[in-house]
């Protein structure tokens, strides 16, 4: 069938909300995200990466199956959906299940409710995965919660309180239940609790929630029940402006399509084509959808196997495959047994509820996870096209290693055949990745091998790689010279050798070095060795010994479990008023309309009349002289308005943000890729990018100033993103706020055309343009005794500082009064020096240097520990502070509560009897091995200087007796504004329900100070509390002659008497100040302290890991809201987790930026966080100088995630300690997997020496 003859354009049918639309414009190219928030407003649903990587975009579709009269709901990245495939499907989204106007549902209320929401860009997504999983599962397992929240990401809450919100639903207990009386073991261990103090460990009440009634929901739209049962029996075709959408209903009529437009990609879930459209610019003029025909999606049980149609979803081949296993013996499912297994970890739900598995496979992309399995495994494909129809195995697809044209562009793949397993033969499948779930692979294989009847004679062996290579690969001559082999370890030396040789793996843009690819490689097929090997002893126990019972952990994989956690706080006194809520878990303020989707972010802001957009063109070279911009085919472009460039800017093109001047848009040469050159305007954000790209810009490449420095420590950059969008939107008034350097851009347009122009980086050009984390080099020298007494350090930082200074100086500062961490030092030298690089300009971000610094001290103290024999923790209590001293800035300390926080860490976490065990552990298992960690912390708070830290609030009183608050300080989700109602609470005597917050503005506060250094809570409090105890004193004349009169009656009263019922309250700062020149000073105002306990478990074959448990003491003096506290405490740890483990940008030599999303850079995620996850507020805890004694919280507890870094270090130590590797040896930040697997050397790791191959360059370059 051509184009020409398909029908006419059709009119878009679906449902959201309940609501019918009808689209008779519908576009190929919109996603269901873009017309959810710009066409219907429903902006609930946020745009966090465009790929689908982080769940921020999560809706609910339903659909309506005709032959099993059964309605489908399934969870999907509305990002990634175009809107022509929902014809005949209703859409549900966060505003669609409840609000504060209607109801609000149980998952919104207890997500709020649990604490599970801070900064709130995420939650609603969370809110959709939940509610989907319960329309389809009422009472779930927690293991389907957990699976369900796996395409979720947050960087606020450490995911903690937001499964607290889940287990609520689930309906097994999630108590571990280890005590004979059924209890948690963790409420009953009498270690955790101080008798003496009254403690609290219920952060909200279960008791407040309403049930969940699944007879409430929005039911299935009729109309959408009687179009599935009479469907359209015509081809749908929809036009955009540039692209075609064709939806056939038979398989002839696809054929023809093909036949007649062999170039276009079918489309199924658009979980490849889309990102490719989007990320690489791929264009493709007409796409097939044919998701409708019955032929592709057929399910069939066979003699031989199944057969499941090429656009069966994975979600649908997952379930299928459980079934199968279920009902068939087990002889037969080894091969659904290993499908199974790759997709329990293939992308998130919201992915494998759409992506095909047809599609997986077509796409032949070396990240694939089911092709190398399915190749191995002998699937067949069953292929169709005008010239008639033929099988393939999936195998001949692959025989070459590069993907070939087997497949002929005419033809499709109509349906797969996985076969069933046979008597004497063995299948697996391996993976390696950045993070355990929802992440591409690094590494994968897929292995069978059949024997000859009763023996262990090889009679067929397939070996299929993927990741570490361009496409799938076999590695055929391997597999052909073992067969007649016995096997044994002989045939395991020889298979190794082979693969090693035959497998060639080249550098990646990925970053992973091919040494750790190829160890890999050979580790998944010693992997496979041993598993058949026991399979063989289960088989015959007489003629096969199996493997040795240290060996037999490494065959089961980490699996993610439902965390059992435990939060401990001191309550109040039962003095306290009932109505007071300061020391009270209260929920945040915004917690339920984060939840619901009503919290209003920037970009949720309706569009103006005549209001423009704006996308930013960047330097794709490093350093280069600017030849020329030629910007002739971007104005070509459809509603493109101007470009800007420098020469339009009036005055100086820069802004000063410190002393050291900021460039708005490059002139005459650009130094670091990504900075920004000009910038299109136009009608439309989706014109303004395709303008954008038509920019061309000639450069002449200017050559470097080299220097190298040779480092012992280094820490990587990180990403500052908390996946909230930078958006800026600027309106013409008489005040213009200045929203980071990117909105100077916007001001320029703003003038030039006096309209509204609205600035939305994606995800790619967030992480490209914005600077990280400073990364560090640390070199030191350490003098010690051998009773591991330190005398003198002598310490070097050197800090990638970026293209421009930015705060690179001030952190270099920072980095140097706070390198003690919790350890006197009697003699030191420390230095930091400031780098400029070619690479976008680093910035603040939370911790401001004392993360890297300090994880730099506990390297040496681990270093000093090494040396002399002791154990770490041992070296860390000899030198600890321990009595009033000063630190090497001559500041006075009084250490008492570090030295109770280590305490009562030892003995909560029970670390010296753990450490018993974990060694024990590592005894009886060789590739496979546990770590435990303890780590101490000293927090300096403070700014430096008092002008940092002055404050003001404006609190005004009305004559119904309510009260409107507001202050400097900006909400970020460490819920301040929470915290300033509580605290004018207290002061006014009345409950908090009286109280509003009005948005933070120039208007009511101005110059007010950077909401930084966790002390927003510490100065504006004071100015609340000024401002209010201003108007209590006016109010008390009146109080104290009626004494008995309510708040109304007073107020009432006062505006009679003319008494002014509005206030300002003023801070002046904390008294701070160091002399750089003497090296001492008082930069701080008190110190906050802390220590973590944390144990980990090693995989030492990949280098993957899991974290076991972890547990925290923390002095924060006397909480204001023990909720938020705890929220910022576990979140932060869970981010530091991010930074010392995980999260790597990785740079071309070139200095492009790969690491652009959740899909190459990987932040923890909900299976990264500790099985076991405690948090203890140490109690009678004091600080004079806060308000209500409190202590300012936000950014101390990401060093404590360190812990988990030193746990991993000890676990490699043990391996290193029985392989007899006594050489020292280095870990840098991020340990990641690569950096595991190469300290566990073994035999394996030792091929690569011997392998030229492995030593090529990398593509890429991490920072």
């Amino acid at each position: 069938m051509s184009l020409q003859g398909a029908a006419g354009v059709e009119e878009l049918i679906f449902y959201v909300n309940g609501r019918k639309i009808i689209e008779k414009n519908a576009d190929p190219e919109q996603m269901l995200l873009s017309y959810l928030r710009k066409r219907l407003r429903l902006t609930g649903t946020k745009y966090g990466c465009g790929g689908g990587g982080c769940g921020a975009c999560t809706v609910m579709i339903s659909t309506y199956e005709p032959t099993s009269k059964k309605i489908r709901h399934y969870s999907a990245n509305a990002c990634l959906l175009p809107i022509c495939s929902l014809y005949g499907a209703a859409v549900t989204t966060v505003e669609g299940i409840g609000s504060t106007k209607t109801r609000v549902h149980p998952v919104q209320e207890r997500l709020a409710k649990c604490h599970g929401s801070q900064c709130g860009f995420c939650t609603p997504g969370m809110v959709m995965s939940i509610y989907t999983l319960l329309r389809n599962h009422p009472e779930p397992t927690s293991e389907q919660m957990i699976a369900a929240l796996a395409g979720n990401l947050c960087r606020c809450t450490g995911y903690r309180p937001i499964l607290d919100a889940c287990k609520t639903f689930c309906k097994e207990s999630v108590c571990c239940q280890r005590k004979a009386n059924g209890k948690c073991c963790l409420d009953q261990e009498d270690y955790l609790f101080d008798k003496e103090e009254k403690v609290s460990t219920r952060l909200f009440s279960t008791d407040e929630f309403q049930p969940l009634d699944p007879t409430q929901e929005l039911i299935f739209p009729p109309e959408l029940m009687r179009m599935a049962e009479n469907p359209p029996k015509r081809t749908l075709v929809f036009h955009g402006e540039r692209m075609t959408w064709i939806s056939p209903v038979s398989l002839d009529e696809l054929l023809d399509l093909k036949a007649a437009h062999p170039n276009a990609p079918l489309v199924v879930g658009n979980t490849s084509v889309g990102p490719e459209m989007k990320f690489r610019g791929i264009f493709h003029p007409i796409v097939i959808a044919p998701a409708r025909i019955p032929d592709l999606n057929v399910v069939k049980c066979m003699d031989d196997g199944l057969t499941l149609g090429a656009a069966c979803t994975l979600s649908l081949v997952k379930d299928i495959l459980t079934n199968a296993i279920s009902e068939s013996p087990e002889e037969k499912t080894k091969v659904f047994c290993a499908v199974l297994q790759q997709l329990r970890t293939l992308g998130g739900e919201q992915i494998r509820n759409i992506a095909s598995l047809g599609g997986n496979i077509i796409s032949r992309k070396s990240t694939s996870d089911l092709n190398p399995i399915l190749a191995a495994s002998n699937c067949v494909l069953n292929l169709a096209s005008r010239g008639g129809k033929r099988q393939i195995p999936l195998s001949d697809i692959f025989a070459d290693g590069v993907g070939n044209n087997t497949i002929m562009p005419e033809e499709i793949l109509v349906s797969v055949h996985i076969p069933h397993s046979r008597k004497g033969e063995y299948v697996s499948a391996f993976r390696q990745a950045p993070r355990r779930e929802n992440a591409l692979p690094i590494t994968n294989a897929g292995m069978r091998v059949l024997f000859e009847d009763g023996t262990d004679i090889i009679k067929d062996l397939s070996i299929f790689y993927g990741g570490a290579v361009l496409t799938t690969m076999c590695a055929k001559q391997t597999c052909w010279t073992l067969i007649g082999r016995h096997w044994n370890e002989q045939m395991l030396d020889e298979a190794c050798k082979l693969v090693l040789k035959e497998i060639a793996v080249p550098g990646s843009a990925s970053g992973e070095k091919v040494d750790y690819k190829k160890t890999l490689i050979v580790s998944f097929f010693y992997r496979f060795f041993l598993e058949v090997l026991q399979s063989l002893k289960k088989m015959d126990p007489c003629h096969y010994l199996g493997i040795p019972m240290e060996y037999r952990s490494v065959l089961q994989d980490f699996q993610t479990k439902m965390p059992q956690s435990i939060q401990i706080y001191q309550d109040v006194k039962p003095s306290q008023s009932p109505q007071d809520p300061v020391g009270r878990p209260i929920m945040h303020q915004s917690g339920i309309k984060h939840a619901t989707g009503e919290a209003v972010y920037i970009d949720d802001l309706p569009s103006v009349d005549g209001e423009l957009f704006l996308a930013v063109v960047t330097s794709s070279r490093a350093h280069a002289k600017i030849v020329s911009i030629d910007t002739s085919e971007a104005l070509k472009g459809p509603g493109v308005f101007d470009i800007i460039t420098a020469q339009d800017v009036p005055n100086t093109n820069e802004f000063y943000y410190s002393n050291d001047p900021e460039i708005v848009f490059a002139r005459n040469k650009v130094i670091c890729v990504g900075q920004i050159v000009c910038a299109v305007v136009a009608d439309s954000d989706v014109h303004a990018k395709q303008a954008a790209a038509k920019v061309k810009i000639e450069y002449e490449v200017l050559e470097p100033v080299i220097l190298t420095i040779e480092g012992r420590f280094a820490l990587g950059d990180r990403n500052t993103s908390t996946w909230r969008l930078r958006v800026c939107l600027l309106f013409q008034k008489e005040r213009i706020k200045k929203w980071m350097c990117m909105c100077q851009r916007s001001i320029q347009q703003l003038f030039r055309t006096s309209r509204a122009v609205r600035l939305i980086l994606s995800r790619g050009d967030d992480m490209l343009i914005t600077g990280g984390r400073h990364p560090f080099i640390g070199k030191y020298k350490v003098g010690f005794m051998n009773d591991g007494r330190i005398r003198a350090v002598d310490a070097k930082y050197y800090i990638n500082g970026g293209c421009t200074p930015d705060e690179s100086v001030l952190v270099a500062e920072v980095s140097l009064l706070k390198m003690d961490n919790a350890y006197k030092i009697p003699n030191l030298r420390c230095w930091a020096y400031a780098c400029k690089t070619n690479l976008p300009s680093n910035t603040a971000f939370r911790g401001f240097g004392f993360p890297q610094s300090a994880l730099v001290t506990e390297t040496w103290i681990t270093g000093v520990a090494d040396k002399t024999g002791l154990s770490p923790e041992k070296i860390r209590e000899i030198n600890m502070y321990k009595e009033d001293e000063q630190t090497h800035f001559k500041q006075k300390l009084d250490p008492q509560n570090l030295i109770r926080c280590w305490n009562e860490c030892m003995k909560k976490s029970a670390y010296h009897s753990r450490k018993t065990v974990v060694s024990e552990f590592n005894k009886q298992n060789y590739w496979k091995k546990k770590g435990i960690a303890i780590v101490p912390m000293k927090f300096p708070f403070g700014l430096g200087t008092r002008y940092l830290s002055q404050a003001a609030a404006l609190v005004h009183i009305y004559t119904d007796g309510s009260v409107l608050l507001t202050h400097g300080g900006i909400e970020m989700g460490q819920g301040i504004h929470t915290k300033m109602i509580q605290v004018a609470s207290r002061e006014l005597n009345i409950p908090m329900s009286c109280i509003h917050f009005c948005e933070t503005s120039t208007t009511t506060v101005p110059n007010a100070c950077a909401s930084a250094g966790s002390a927003g809570t510490d100065v504006n409090g004071m100015a609340v509390k000024d401002a209010c105890q201003t108007l209590l004193k006016r109010l008390q004349p009146i109080i104290n002659k009626n004494p008995k009169g309510t708040w109304n009656d007073w107020v009432k009263e006062a505006f009679e008497q003319s008494v002014s019922l509005s206030a300002t309250g003023y801070f002046r700062g904390y008294n701070e100040n160091m002399d750089w020149e003497k090296g001492e000073g008082q930069p701080f105002t008190y110190f906050l302290y802390g220590a973590a306990c944390s144990e980990v478990e090693i995989n030492c074959l990949t280098g993957d890991h899991k974290n076991l448990r972890t547990d925290i003491v923390m002095d924060i003096g006397c909480s204001i809201n023990p909720a938020v506290d705890i929220g910022q405490i576990e979140g932060a740890f869970v981010q530091g987790i991010g930074l010392y483990t995980m999260e790597e940008l990785k740079y071309s030599p070139e200095g492009v930026l790969y690491t652009r999303g959740p899909d190459q850079y990987k932040i923890p995620a909900v299976c990264d966080i500790p099985e076991q996850f405690s948090v203890s507020l140490l109690s009678s805890s004091q600080n004079p100088y806060a308000i209500y004694a409190s202590k300012g919280i936000g950014e101390a507890g990401l060093f404590l995630g360190c812990s988990v870094f030193f746990a991993l270090r000890d676990a490699i130590t043990s391996v290193r300690n029985e392989r007899g590797l006594k050489k020292t040896f280095a870990l840098n930040s991020p340990l990641t997997a690569e950096q595991i697997r190469a300290g566990c050397a073994d035999d394996f790791t030792e091929m690569m020496t011997n392998d030229e191959s492995a030593s090529s360059a990398p593509r890429a370059i991490s920072v």
